[in-house]
């Protein structure tokens, strides 16, 4: 039989409660330093943020705010939006907080790196957009303005479009976390995944297609890098699902039996 997780004790339906309650107040006290402490910089972030356009603006042309109170509400918003970016690693650190105490020693030497990967994997989908993707595409935007028209973004819609980006290419490039889970808790095997290759390349043009312009540039750097990525999520698959073979362990989650559940689960 499985080993019981480490620190096994039962608790309460309120005691969860109270400890889930604790750690969501520390979550919401981590992006509120976080934005009082980036607040009086709220200008100059918004600046270091539209620099990939204003770089691709024509001589002259500047960005408008067509709202009364944009030129203030603007940089305050992308402030806040910034504060809970940066908080991504305290927020994931309180839920492996409440959640570890409720998984196998096994479960733990995996869950800990996936959980310090999907961080970095989310800067690095964000850096991406913003030094390969955004001159690309503002490139892209100036060239094909028609004459007589002045190329001159309003920021809030601006700051709604990069956003918008962030968040895709940061979820996108967790792609590799998410494959490694559900080869590692046994949903799908690896053989499953390889044969399934033609679709997912498919699905990662359209999504690429969705989400970013229309130009062959602009969608090929989401797709392609979504593509690799579950080519790396299928590796590290393959090798975790061979080591637990070759141990005789298995993976905890998917051969625990109804006995020896976590008190948390």
């Amino acid at each position: 039989m499985t080993a019981r997780p480490e620190g096994d004790q039962d608790m309460p339906l309120v005691a969860h409660l109270t400890e889930l309650r604790t750690r969501l107040l520390r979550c919401v006290l981590a992006v509120l330093l976080i934005f009082i402490a980036l607040v009086p910089f709220a200008q100059e972030i918004y600046t270091l943020v539209s620099a990939p356009l204003r770089a691709y603006l024509p001589e002259g042309a500047t960005m408008i705010a067509t709202g009364v109170a944009s030129p203030f509400l603007t940089p305050f918003k992308l402030t806040a939006w910034v504060a809970l970016f940066l908080s991504v690693p305290v927020i994931l650190h309180q839920a492996w907080g409440f959640i570890a105490p409720g998984l196998y020693r096994q479960e733990k030497r995996i869950a800990l790196p996936l959980l310090a990967s999907s961080i970095a994997l989310f800067y690095i989908g964000m850096s991406f957009v913003y030094f390969l993707v955004f001159p690309l595409m503002f490139h892209f935007f100036a060239s094909v303005t028609p004459e007589g028209v002045a190329m001159m973004t309003d920021i809030n819609e601006y700051l709604d479009f990069v956003l918008t980006l962030f968040f895709a290419f940061g979820v996108a490039f967790e792609i590799p976390v998410a494959t490694f889970l559900i080869v590692w808790i046994g949903l799908v095997d690896v053989e499953a995944l390889k044969k399934s290759r033609p679709y997912v390349i498919v699905g990662c043009f359209v999504v690429g297609m969705i989400l970013t312009p229309p130009d062959v540039f602009s969608q090929t750097l989401l797709a392609v890098p979504m593509w690799l990525l579950f080519e790396v999520g299928i590796l590290f698959g393959a090798m975790v699902r061979r080591d637990a073979g070759e141990t005789g362990d298995g993976t905890a989650l998917a051969g625990r039996g109804h006995d020896d559940q976590p008190p948390r689960a």
